[in-house]
Parts: C-alpha cells; sequence; structure tokens
C-alpha cells in the first residue's frame, strides 16, 4: 500500500475474492449486496466519486448511489464523465438530461491536450497524432507508461495508446485534481475475463502509476440480465412517478405505459435501438433490431458490437488504471 494513502479506510480487500453471480443467485441477493458495498463505501471514503458512463452498468450503480446516500444522509458523490471525444450524440444529451433530473454534479473528464489538437488540425478518428505535439505529460505517458515507440498514434478509442491516453489519463488527472479516495464504478464479473477477479473493494495504490485510490464495485455480481431486470422493476418504477410498479418490461419504445415516452425513462436511447455495450460512435455497433434488454443475453456476447483490438488489451490497459 502506498503511504500516500489514507490509514481511515478500513475495508476488506478480499471480499468477493473466488466469488461470481452464481453465488447471489436471486436479484435480491444481488441488490443486497449492491446496497452493502455502496453503504461502505459512502462511509469509508472522505471524497468518493462514481463513475457514469450514461450506460446501463453506471447508470444501476449511480441508482444504488441515490438510494443509499439519500437514505442514509450522506452527500451525493461527485459523477465523473469520461469524455473521450467519439460518444454518440446520444450519450451526451441523456447525461446532461438525467443530471439535471437528479441533481448531479458532473465532471467532464477530458484529456484536452488531445482534443485541442484534434480540433486545431480538423482531425478525425484514425487520424495520426504526432507524439511531438503532445504535452510533456503526455508524453511521459506514451513513452515512459506505455512504452510505447510509434513516432505517431491513431485518434482512436479501441487502440492500447487511444485508449489510455483518451480515457486513463483524463480519468486520472481529474482524480488527483478533486482528490478523490473512492472510485464507485458499475465493471461486472462476467462482462469481461479481465474483470473476473475483481473484489468489492479494489485497490490501487502505486503513485507511479495513478492518484492512490480504492475502486468501490457494487454490482460486480450482476450479470446483463440481471442488470436489466433491476431496471424495469426498481430503477425505472423508482425513478419514474408515472411506471407502473409491476416490473412490466416494454417491447420498445412504442410499448411505454401510460403515455411516457423514450425520454422520459433513464434507459439510454441506444439501448432502445438495439445495442447492448456503448463505446465510441466510429467502433460500436447494434447487437439487433430488438431493445437490448429482449435480445438473447445467454447465448451471445454483449461487447461483441465493440472493436475487438482493444478489448484483447484489457488486461494491460487496467493495470495502468483503466475502468
Amino acid at each position: 500500500m502506498s503511504e500516500n494513502f489514507p490509514e481511515y479506510v478500513d475495508v476488506d480487500y478480499d471480499d468477493g475474492d473466488g466469488e461470481d453471480p452464481a453465488d447471489y443467485p436471486r436479484l435480491e441477493d444481488k441488490i443486497e449486496k449492491a446496497i452493502e458495498v455502496t453503504q461502505k463505501g459512502l462511509e469509508e471514503y472522505e471524497n468518493p466519486a462514481v463513475m457514469w458512463t450514461g450506460g446501463k452498468d453506471s447508470t444501476l450503480t449511480l441508482y444504488f448511489v441515490k438510494e443509499v446516500a439519500e437514505k442514509h444522509g450522506y452527500d451525493l458523490p461527485t459523477a465523473i464523465f469520461i469524455d473521450h471525444f467519439q460518444h454518440f450524440d446520444a450519450i451526451h444529451g441523456f447525461v446532461e438530461k438525467w443530471a439535471d433530473e437528479w441533481d448531479l454534479e458532473v465532471v467532464y473528464a477530458r484529456n484536452e491536450d488531445i482534443g485541442d489538437y484534434v480540433d486545431e488540425h480538423g482531425l478525425e478518428p484514425g487520424d495520426d497524432v504526432p507524439v511531438a505535439d503532445l504535452s510533456e505529460h503526455n508524453q511521459h505517458h506514451v513513452r515512459e507508461i506505455l512504452e510505447y515507440e510509434e513516432d505517431t498514434f491513431p485518434f482512436l478509442l479501441d487502440t492500447y495508446a487511444g485508449n489510455h491516453l483518451l480515457k486513463t489519463v483524463a480519468l486520472n488527472d481529474a482524480l488527483e485534481d478533486l482528490g478523490v479516495d473512492g472510485v464507485i464504478s458499475g465493471v461486472r464479473w462476467d462482462e469481461q475475463e479481465a474483470r473476473a477477479d475483481e473484489t468489492f473493494f479494489s485497490p490501487r495504490h502505486d503513485p507511479d502509476i495513478y492518484p492512490p485510490h480504492d475502486r468501490i464495485q457494487p454490482i460486480l455480481q450482476f450479470d446483463e440480465a440481471a442488470v436489466w431486470e433491476a431496471f424495469w422493476n426498481y430503477v425505472v418504477p423508482d425513478t419514474v412517478e408515472a411506471y407502473p410498479d409491476d416490473g412490466y418490461v416494454p417491447q420498445g419504445d412504442d410499448d411505454l405505459p401510460n403515455d411516457l415516452t423514450q425520454d422520459d425513462i433513464p434507459v439510454s436511447p441506444k439501448y432502445f435501438a438495439g445495442f447492448r455495450s456503448l463505446g465510441s460512435e466510429v467502433s460500436t455497433e447494434k447487437s439487433d433490431t430488438e431493445p437490448a434488454w429482449l435480445q438473447d443475453l445467454e447465448s451471445t456476447t454483449e461487447r461483441a458490437g465493440r472493436a475487438q483490438d482493444k478489448e484483447d488489451l484489457m488486461e494491460r490497459l487496467r493495470d495502468l488504471g483503466y475502468m
């Protein structure tokens, strides 16, 4: 453990070790654990923040944070949205709407050095960015942290250098600026092999790689189907006053009850459109034409619509601070 990490934090870093979603067989079991982890996180950390992408997992996590904070009188943590400059426009609109609806403080973490270069030179995703034109901070990450030897890297999220610079560096800089000691995130055991060994409280204490902090991970035990079950039984009914509380599952945006519209529901419109995982606009495709929760979740891959070159690098990227 880093000497810089606060000694006041008292959590069990082995909680969840060796477990998988089958150890929490009922939705109620998964929710009970999520609430327990969330409450512990809000108790132990002086300046936690919650990661929010606008996706289903981070929105479910945010729901638990809001519920626990309201019930027990904790301050609602700042939400951090990593803006990698390649989001679907609908994601920005969704985050802005529900941040206002839920009275959230949202910090947009951006690698402004790269964003400014891209704007100045009119670059498009996939265009090359010269490493020599980056700031000293970014060049350090490219050469010393990534040990990347090429003269340029592609302005593309789903690559080794691009993902690290556009997401991880942006996140770590935000954590340092905000003084965050605990990051509440919505990763799940079943989502990727690189996340299967995570625990509910996961240390990130090496100051040479990231600002020392812990990851607080309340929904590790959920699988994709359970996430959607929680949405239609809890998140949506508890959030939307006119929505029935009997677990009604819509067949599409034209099947919402009580004259509600898609804009009234805290579910990204990309899921209604058939996307099951939300990455970058240039490298993510919809899985089907049906809404995400109606697709074959058991025998198909959740992240099949995302670029696999980045997926195959996940283990290395997570060692550097990727979510």
